[in-house]
């Protein structure tokens, strides 16, 4: 109702100016009185800016799937499960990488550090959706540094060995369950395989 009494009021204000500009008769047109002035009909342009607007608003409004389940028919075969092996302690090994998250208001992000000794080798910082859960940040950092150490193993003959260090019980909970198919979770257990046959 608002939009039609200010759209009629519009109308009302633009035909008022047309009549002064074109100096018509009050009888001539709004159509007319637009092609003798050469302006846009004001309905035309509110129409496109209420287009603009209600799109706009959809796509904040639209839900993102952030994390889906893959189909089944994607699922790794049994056999081709991965082992994750838990450590407490500092391990000696050749990449040590280093992730964490945080998600602060929001603003969620991700970020990874990956060490050859002592030397800084690679460090990735990634901004998320603020709809990400802080979980689905942790699982985004271990996935970005398997992409870097994987990076890395690719021109060797030797691979080097590698540690990925993590505070998140939920994430390595999520890659050992078998019943668990989430999208993130499958990319993961794909990158370890992958880097476990070329050991």
């Amino acid at each position: 109702m608002k939009y039609e009494h200010n759209r009629q009021k519009y109308v009302r204000v633009q035909r008022l100016i047309n009549l002064k500009m074109a100096k018509a008769y009050r009888t001539t047109s709004n159509e007319a009185l637009c092609i003798l002035t050469g302006t846009t009909p004001i309905i035309l342009k509110l129409e496109k800016v209420v287009k603009q607007f209600t799109f706009r608003d959809k796509q904040q409004q639209q839900a993102i799937n952030l994390d889906y389940e893959v189909e089944y028919k994607l699922w790794p075969h049994p056999a081709k499960t991965i082992s994750i092996i838990e450590t407490g302690t500092h391990e000696e090994a050749a990449i040590c990488a280093y992730t964490d998250e945080s998600k602060y208001q929001k603003i969620v992000g991700s970020g990874v550090v990956i060490f050859k000794g002592s030397d800084i080798i690679a460090r990735q910082k990634m901004k998320l959706d603020d709809r990400c859960s802080n979980n689905q940040a942790k699982l985004v950092a271990i996935h970005k540094a398997l992409e870097e150490i994987e990076l890395l193993n690719r021109e060797r003959i030797s691979p080097l060995t590698a540690i990925i260090y993590t505070d998140s019980r939920v994430s390595l909970d999520s890659l050992r369950n078998a019943k668990n198919h989430s999208f993130l979770v499958e990319e993961i257990r794909k990158l370890v395989a992958s880097l476990e046959k070329r050991e």
